[in-house]
């Protein structure tokens, strides 16, 4: 996932957090000492369990379609909810403020041509990275003859009361990507989550550098719950390895506020034997960082941006790469058509999150697309493949 734009962050700013190192400014924050200090508002033990748990999951579902599978899924009925078609459906987005929405919503757009003869029309709203303008777009499309209505929420809190009004509309609502704060909605698409991404990263990370070694954990921004179970479950795993985290930094997406802040620790420290990152767009910067610097670049964890995977094989870095990917851009679609024709539906919907290690990485690098195309885009089957994302 999931790089939100500076103007995203400026939304978000207020929104409450409990890190106990986290810097903005690009200098340097005081180590963490023993520990990470106390746990985020977030962390949910039982879900953080359950997640871990999802990791070795066998999925259902057709075989190679895995935004179709479900790991686990416990099914509900949606048979008051059919009608005849064709349909209109709208979609209110967060936003298309990085290149991780970016190729999401165009594997979206191509999933709804697939299915031309049952959509008489697709509705796309934008809300800019801006709770309120989502909150109105989302009372505007309640008047606006929806028979399905998508939703990724800019936050999650927020949201919240604009995703249970157009529930009591009678609406089916789909909401995919990342949560709120009621079971009102038909179905919760997305992968994993953030604990299994956090976890297996930060697993990877400590296994890699010496014991007791120091970490800087790289992050985007406070008050998404993606994002924050990210870290919620690294912290689970660099309290119980003992490694030192020395800083948490929020990088606002931004390459070169990434750069300023690894050099600077490292200016610090002289050394930093691993990092970890809650969302891999500015993963190539870090690496960037330490060339820089002249100093050999740490176990690290990106995402399945191009840009990454290619620095990863050209410079046979240690890293491991754990995935939130496009192709659940492709599965509201699906499901809202389900709902639609009275099929049921799991809720949650949780799809397969794979990881790309050493020894896959070969099967996602593909030099014909562009540096900040995303591997795990599921779209290859999709109309206007290659172009499209070009």
């Amino acid at each position: 996932m999931t790089v939100l734009a500076v103007s995203a962050l400026l939304v978000l700013a207020g929104c409450a957090t409990d890190e106990p190192t986290t810097g903005t400014s690009g200098s340097p924050s005081a180590g963490t000492g023993p520990g990470t200090g106390e746990q985020s508002r977030f962390f949910v033990r039982a879900e953080y369990d359950k997640q871990l748990a999802l990791l070795d999951a066998a999925p259902t579902g057709p075989p190679g379609k895995p935004w179709e599978q479900a790991l686990n899924p416990a099914m509900v009925e949606t048979a008051k909810f059919k009608k005849p078609g064709p349909h209109k459906i709208c979609f209110s987005n967060a936003g298309l403020n990085n290149p991780w929405r970016q190729v999401g919503f165009k594997t979206m757009q191509a999933e709804v041509d697939t299915h031309r003869g049952r959509i008489s029309e697709f509705v796309h709203v934008d809300a800019e990275g801006k709770d309120q303008k989502q909150i109105a777009d989302i009372n505007d499309l309640l008047g606006k003859g929806c028979h399905a209505l998508i939703v990724s929420p800019n936050t999650t809190a927020t949201l919240t009361p604009a995703v249970e009004a157009a529930c009591r509309k009678g609406l089916p609502v789909i909401v995919f990507d990342r949560g709120v704060d009621t079971s009102c909605p038909v179905t919760f698409i997305n992968p994993i989550g953030g604990y299994g991404f956090g976890h297996v990263a930060a697993e990877f990370v400590t296994e890699k550098m010496k014991r007791g070694g120091k970490v800087l954990a790289l992050r985007i921004l406070p008050g998404v719950d993606v994002l924050e179970t990210r870290w919620s479950a690294a912290k689970v795993a660099f309290d119980k390895a003992g490694v030192d985290v020395v800083g948490v930094e929020f990088t606002d997406g931004d390459p070169a506020r990434t750069k300023k802040i690894v050099n600077d620790y490292l200016q610090r420290y002289g050394t930093i034997d691993g990092v970890w990152m809650d969302a891999g767009a500015v993963a190539g910067a870090a690496v960037e960082a330490f060339e820089d610097a002249g100093k050999p670049v740490p176990p690290i964890n990106g995402e399945d941006q191009l840009d990454f995977l290619k620095l990863w094989k050209d410079k046979k870095l240690t890293a491991i790469a754990p995935t939130y990917p496009t192709y659940q851009w492709r599965t509201p679609i699906i499901a809202a058509l389900k709902i639609l024709g009275g099929e049921r539906v799991p809720n949650p919907w949780k799809l397969p999150q794979p990881t790309i290690t050493q020894g896959n990485l070969d099967e996602y690098v593909d030099p014909g697309m562009p540096p900040l195309h995303y591997a795990m885009c599921g779209c290859t089957d999709l109309p206007g493949y290659p172009r499209r994302w070009k």
